[in-house]
């Protein structure tokens, strides 16, 4: 593994995400994002957040008539992406979603899965959403419920256990919390939308072993992140507490546990 934390991230975190990660958390909801956009009929598609391009694939299938720009912050992301696609009607940009380097009013619709939470300041990403997007156009996005609430959620599960063997708050290895409706009426209406829509769903997590759903929580998330940080040395000790914790609520063989999103339509 590289030494450089930038190299780390950009070679083996986009794998083990892409490999672990977005089979037992991303793919279930996809679809769903895929089937909501097809149903709008949008000829241009702007994807922000792309991460390794599972959503993207899906859209791309969901909608073959559509021209669409999916991008990323992260380079490395998006070369994964590019590595595990040949749809015809995408292409990949680098571009940070605070600051898109799009002209206004070009796509009829954005699309975001489990990036908004991240975005320092909501209120001026979807500001510069509303700028790209037509005067019809649609913003479709989807953001975790509160990890607390899920309790058979295997990243739940996973910072929990870590969270107890190296003595930091839970919070900490999840995404920021954005699942207030009051909070995300509010951001949204402040960037000038004012047709707002949102469900609340749930779908399957999961994972072929503990041992898998381990090494995917922990080595392909935030998780990651935080134990290089502040226990360096103690990542291998972590997946195997994770192993344990898993197992414990889960059982043994093919581990399933439950998964909350809040799907967001706003226009």
């Amino acid at each position: 593994m590289p030494d450089d934390k930038d190299a780390a991230f950009g070679v083996t975190y986009a794998e083990l995400d892409d490999r672990y990660l977005v089979p037992m958390l991303f793919a279930p909801y996809a679809s769903i994002v895929a089937n909501r956009a097809a149903e709008l009929q949008p000829r241009t598609v702007l994807e922000t957040a792309a991460g390794t391009g599972i959503v993207t694939r899906e859209l791309s299938k969901s909608l073959p008539a559509a021209s669409i720009t999916a991008t990323d912050l992260n380079q490395p992301m998006i070369d994964q992406a590019k590595s595990k696609s040949e749809s015809a009607n995408v292409v990949w940009h680098q571009a940070d979603a605070m600051k898109l380097p799009f002209a206004g009013a070009g796509f009829d619709l954005v699309v975001c899965q489990f990036g908004v939470m991240f975005f320092p300041d909501k209120q001026a990403a979807f500001r510069e959403t509303r700028r790209v997007l037509g005067p019809e156009g649609s913003l479709l996005f989807v953001v975790w419920d509160d990890w607390q609430q899920m309790p058979t959620a295997p990243l739940a599960i996973a910072a929990d256990a870590v969270a107890d063997l190296v003595g930091c708050d839970p919070g900490a290895l999840v995404n920021p919390p954005y699942h207030d409706e009051g909070r995300i009426r509010v951001d949204l209406n402040a960037a000038g939308f004012r047709h707002i829509d949102i469900d609340r769903l749930s779908q399957p997590a999961t994972a072929t072993s503990a041992r898998d759903g381990a090494v995917a929580t922990v080595h392909g998330s935030l998780i990651r992140n935080v134990i290089e940080t502040i226990a360096p040395g103690r990542l291998a000790e972590a997946t195997d507490a994770v192993e344990r914790a898993l197992r414990a609520k889960l059982g043994d063989g093919q581990i399933v546990g439950t998964t909350r999103a809040l799907i967001v339509l706003a226009n």
